[in-house]
């Protein structure tokens, strides 16, 4: 076995141990049932139960941090960290935003999964919307008209909407991940550019959609949610054709 060959085991063999440090911190925040915000053992309890040395605990733990599962504040301990889908955000951001340098498949993935998504979630939204929800999305319309016919670009009411069209599952979870890929979505889109994008036609197609929730159509309100992702899919190809 040649030196590199060895130095690349060593290293592979130490991530390894690494995760596998990170997994049992896991299994213990789990087994003693702490919830978010709640304290960490200290740690030297954690190296001591865990039976591994402080540098190597300091690694697993930083990493941790880094993943939103623990909080470290310095002078006060450590603690579970609330929910936080920034790391996530992140790097979906970052692997879509690589792929547009090559190919763009992660990025038109990325913009897959948001479609698969909404469109096939819209109609248990539909199902569970009340008269004063359904209200919120048209208002979100509106600003949009308002702010299209005046050239004013409308990402926070855009977001605003989709937050509205799905807040009626009353699922946080599914709330977090759409804001998660509706951020990811928005920096695909600033990095492949807007193209020849008609504000008076985005804020229409938004208009069609709340129609179609309005008037009760599954099927057709799914359908227009599909083609609302056409031209971010459209700006991709292009931008990976030049």
């Amino acid at each position: 076995m040649t030196t590199s060959s060895v130095a690349s085991q060593a290293r592979f063999s130490a991530q390894a141990r690494l995760r596998a440090l990170q997994s049992d911190i896991m299994d213990l925040i789990l087994e003693r049932e702490l919830e978010a915000g709640d304290a960490l053992p200290t740690e030297n309890e954690l190296a001591l139960a865990l039976g591994v040395g402080r540098n190597t605990l300091r690694e697993s733990l930083k990493v941790l941090q880094a993943l939103g599962v623990i909080e470290i504040r310095h002078g006060f301990g450590m603690f579970v960290a609330p929910s936080n889908f920034d790391a996530l955000t992140d790097g979906l951001t970052f692997r879509g935003r690589l792929s547009l340098r090559h190919k763009g498949g992660e990025a038109l993935q990325l913009v897959d999964v948001r479609q698969a998504l909404e469109s096939g979630l819209v109609g248990s939204a539909m199902d569970a919307m009340t008269s004063s929800q359904l209200a919120a999305v048209e208002d979100s319309v509106a600003t949009m008209e308002q702010l299209a016919a005046a050239g004013d670009a409308f990402v926070e009411a855009d977001a605003e909407f989709h937050r509205r069209l799905f807040e009626p599952l009353n699922n946080e979870l599914l709330v977090n991940l759409l804001g998660v890929f509706w951020k990811v979505y928005r920096q695909i889109h600033l990095e492949v550019g807007t193209g020849a994008e008609d504000l008076m036609e985005t804020a229409a197609i938004h208009r069609r959609i709340f129609e179609s929730v309005a008037d009760g159509d599954k099927v057709q309100a799914a359908e227009r949610l599909n083609r609302h992702f056409d031209g971010i899919r459209q700006r991709i190809s292009e931008a990976m054709e030049q």
